[in-house]
């Protein structure tokens, strides 16, 4: 008997190293085949806030540097090829200078591209971008994060265009001209304003993405059923799991997006990202929302401390949930990724940076996401979207 178990439990030792060794081979032949999509498919990120920063504190991000989320070194190693550059404008600035801080924030883009032409180059088109692929160049396309800049002025619509803005986001963290802000409580406008309806026909006409992150949920129905073409959440991400954080999108809104078309990128923020993440962060960003300073040692502190707790930062699987949640809904032709690096200030641990895509798509791929899946969420969803607003506005009239 005792050399009948002895013998079991090799044969049971054996199966086990044996299974443990094909499941050990098994990722390693994920993971490099994770990699190698990441180079042959064409990465869209719908929302890179680098020229803000870049406006704050000028680096030389054609060769890797030591802090942000966004390089050159970092992104060819990710595989990024087309970062959306924000043309951020602060809610402050509604009626206070918003448009002309808009053309310093391209003339960013300008420059990078102007400076280093063989890596970074303007896209105003998904087939420019695959035509700066083929080049191994990376994209510049650009989206207006909040339509203060066009300062009720639908001419500005068409300068804003001519200077390669592709997508607007109708608001930020406050009520504006356009519309209501999720992030805001007065409901000023009931949604869209009567502006915002003429905004918006006049960007289906231009060919210009009408992006509803941000927007109150009133405002995101009305944008939708008035858009002509099919509008995307830039880097928004599922509400399911953040229940009562509205800048988040609904399930019910996730349906109405993907009825019309549309497509929604999911932010990598960690409070988009779990209950427990948005909790905290929001908790401390309401602080300095409220007056207290960021540089104050202790809210420094705080800050510093959830940047060292997974529970608050998330991720990768989580940020997989996202996708999971989207595609259990709606389909699999309307998600995207969004990350919203370099706009925010806590990311999931394993998405540090934009040399980590390869590992959000190894966990699509454990996950049994196809080649055509992910080829779809990295970039065919939105180039579907961006080509139809294209096709719609060659034929609208002006």
């Amino acid at each position: 008997m005792k050399y009948y178990l002895t013998f079991s439990f090799l044969i049971f030792l054996s199966f086990s190293c044996n299974y443990v060794k094909k499941e050990n081979t098994e990722t390693v032949d994920l993971a490099a085949k994770a990699e190698r999509l990441s180079k042959e498919f064409i990465i869209v990120d719908g929302h890179v806030d680098l020229p803000e920063r870049l406006s704050s504190k000028m680096e030389d991000v054609s060769i890797q540097t030591s802090g942000g989320h966004f390089d050159y070194v970092r992104a060819k190693k990710g595989g990024l090829d087309a970062p959306f550059m924000s043309i951020y404008i602060p809610a402050s600035y509604e009626n206070n200078g918003a448009f002309d801080l808009s053309m310093k924030l391209i003339s960013i883009v300008e420059k990078l591209c102007a400076d280093h032409p063989d890596k970074f180059a303007f896209a105003n088109s998904p087939m420019e971008i695959e035509s700066n692929f083929s080049k191994n160049l990376i994209s510049f396309p650009m989206g207006l994060e909040n339509g203060a800049a066009v300062e009720g002025n639908l001419d500005n619509l068409d300068i804003l265009y001519n200077k390669g803005i592709r997508y607007i986001t109708l608001t930020h963290s406050k009520d504006n001209h356009i519309c209501d802000s999720s992030y805001d409580n007065k409901y000023t406008n009931g949604g869209l304003s009567p502006f915002g309806y003429k905004m918006i026909k006049r960007m289906n006409q231009l060919g210009i993405m009408v992006d509803v992150s941000h927007v109150s949920d009133s405002a995101f129905y009305q944008a939708v059923k008035t858009s002509k073409t099919p509008v995307i959440a830039s880097h928004s991400s599922c509400r399911f799991f953040t229940p009562g954080f509205e800048r988040n999108v609904s399930d019910d809104m996730i349906k109405l997006l993907a009825d019309h078309g549309g497509i929604i990128m999911i932010n990598f923020g960690s409070s988009f990202l779990s209950e427990t993440g948005n909790k905290a962060l929001t908790e401390l960003y309401n602080e300095i929302i409220a007056g207290a300073d960021p540089e104050n040692p202790e809210i420094k502190s705080k800050m510093d401390s959830l940047n060292h707790l997974p529970e608050v930062l998330g991720n990768i699987p989580i940020v997989a949930d996202h996708i999971d949640h989207i595609v259990q809904i709606a389909g699999i032709d309307y998600v995207g990724l969004g990350s919203d690096y370099d706009g925010v200030e806590n990311v999931p641990v394993g998405l540090e940076d934009v040399s980590k895509y390869p590992a959000l798509i190894l966990e699509l791929l454990k996950r049994g996401y196809s080649n055509e899946d992910i080829e779809k969420i990295c970039s065919k969803n939105l180039f579907r979207v961006w080509n139809q607003v294209i096709v719609y506005s060659e034929k609208a009239e002006l």
